[in-house]
């Protein structure tokens, strides 16, 4: 699996995540006849949204994925592809946080409904690091792909010639690679 497709995923994951969490929370207040807890959580989810979209404001990746795309290993063949397998192993704590909130949905719908902030921030900041790392594979002539590894392990990633972009040329820029361009 790509690293650009394993971002993509996690953002539309956590935002599956916080959608079903904030449904189960309203489900559960409507339930209970807690008429306090929904308007309590939409007070913490506009927080949260604003503070993810804080977070993510910048288009440049991330400290933390400008050093994994920097210590990736470099391979000259494809590895193989396994995309669900790659996301469970990957995201699993996501899947584990988001059943276990959910489960408290009839006996405290606070909790489901306070567990949907954070997948909203995590979604929000992490919005743009996909298209920031394929600027960087379209840059270089490379891709990055997900290494197999074990699920408590951090993540690693393999990078493999890919097809370089013309970008730079059509900027007017020198090509580093043929010396073409203007100068």
């Amino acid at each position: 699996m790509t690293f650009t497709a394993f971002l993509k995923a996690t953002v539309l994951g956590c935002a599956a995540s916080a959608t079903l969490l904030a449904a189960l929370a309203l489900a559960g207040a409507i339930e209970s006849g807690d008429g306090l807890v929904i308007p309590i959580a939409a007070v913490w989810w506009l927080v949260a949204g604003v503070s993810g979209s804080m977070l993510g404001r910048s288009s440049a990746a991330s400290p933390a994925i400008g050093r994994l795309l920097a210590d990736a290993k470099l391979a000259s063949s494809l590895p193989e592809v396994h995309p669900a397998r790659i996301l469970l192993n990957r995201l699993w704590p996501l899947l584990i946080a988001t059943v276990g909130a959910g489960g408290f949905v009839l006996l405290a719908p606070q909790v489901p409904a306070m567990a949907a902030g954070f997948p909203v921030i995590w979604a929000l900041a992490w919005r743009r690091q996909e298209k920031a790392v394929q600027a960087i594979e379209e840059r270089d002539g490379v891709r990055f792909f997900i290494e197999k590894t074990s699920p408590i392990k951090p993540i690693q990633l393999i990078r493999t010639p890919w097809f370089k972009s013309g970008m730079a040329s059509r900027r007017g820029e020198s090509d580093p690679v043929s010396g073409n361009g203007r100068h």
